[in-house]
């Protein structure tokens, strides 16, 4: 699989994204105490539930996986 540029920061921005997306949605109320691999794996399932990333295969999910999806889903957001 090739690296992706920036990847940090594009996950960053998927997470803040990511987060509000499913706050103003009503899906969840995120913590300041909450991790980020728990946000991670929580925003990678609800983007896949609405239909805005392709899932993986289930054997094939994992943090880095997730991280990976994530971060090339924010690259594909319009800049704000």
């Amino acid at each position: 699989m090739k690296k992706i540029d920036n990847e940090k920061a594009l996950l960053k921005k998927a997470l803040a994204v990511g987060t509000n997306y499913a706050e103003k949605r009503g899906a969840a109320q995120f913590e300041a105490t909450d991790s980020a691999s728990e946000k991670i794996e929580y925003l990678y399932r609800l983007l896949v539930h609405d239909k805005l990333i392709q899932p993986l295969p289930e054997i094939q999910v994992s943090q880095g996986s997730m991280k990976r999806k994530l971060a090339l889903w924010a690259s594909k957001l319009p800049e704000a």
